[in-house]
């Protein structure tokens, strides 16, 4: 069972009240504007979920609460402050908002490190572990570094061949800059298998003992069929 608790503030109270449920543990869930057709002017509400408040109530009675801020009364050139520095993921809220409506949220930050948002956080929530998230984090610093050495020799072979002219010299060029595209796939497929394991292991961590122990002798004997295919 949820209930909603509603809480309006004014535009200069809003980042404030963002903080104290940042630093309360809240979740951001969601965010929307609204247009009062009386007097023209804009209301935005901001929602979110006290996780860690969340847990006690749920494991009370089943019961938690969605908190929403809500800001009334915006006039269309007031200037509203972005709160993507405590939730990177209101951003596409918040872009939204600015183009439906036209409302000015000012110092919007944007950096999603390679993905769109991840939280480490336990239940109600969706779970990314530290462990995952190191993961997709190594990966993509690996599969940006692949990509810009197989641009590198891309960008050596064609200078070696202009510098050459085309035929044999120009052929001879690209030996190198095969073997380095050839390392640069290699260190992305490396990077991607990581990254699977990590995420099994988060999955298997979660599981039930017994029936962990079921799929890792499963997953540890179809390496084993793979491995054999491999080597016939």
């Amino acid at each position: 069972m949820q209930k909603a608790i509603y809480t309006t503030v004014g535009i200069d109270e809003l980042l404030a009240h963002v903080q104290a449920l940042k630093g309360a543990g809240a979740r951001f869930v969601q965010m929307h504007a609204e247009r009062n057709v009386d007097d023209g002017t804009y209301r935005l509400v901001f929602t979110f979920i006290n996780v860690r408040a969340a847990q006690e109530h749920i494991a009370q009675d089943g019961s938690y609460a969605i908190e929403n801020l809500v800001v009334e009364g915006i006039d269309r050139y007031q200037e509203i402050p972005s709160i993507s520095s405590y939730y990177p993921a209101v951003f596409p809220f918040e872009n939204e908002v600015h183009d439906l409506f036209g409302l000015a949220i000012t110092d919007m930050q944007v950096d999603f490190n390679g993905f769109f948002y991840q939280v480490s956080t336990a239940e109600p929530m969706s779970v990314i572990t530290p462990e995952v998230k190191a993961a997709r984090e190594k990966a993509m610093k690996v599969r940006a570094a692949a990509e810009a050495k197989a641009r590198k020799a891309a960008a050596e072979k064609a200078a070696a061949a202009a510098a050459a002219g085309e035929g044999a010299a120009g052929a001879a060029v690209a030996q190198p800059a095969a073997a380095a595209g050839s390392d640069a796939q290699h260190d992305d497929a490396a990077a991607k298998a990581a990254l699977k394991a990590a995420e099994m292991e988060a999955k298997l961590a979660a599981m039930d003992p017994e029936k962990a122990a079921k799929v890792r002798a499963a997953l540890a004997a179809k390496a084993a069929r793979d491995k054999q295919k491999k080597e016939a």
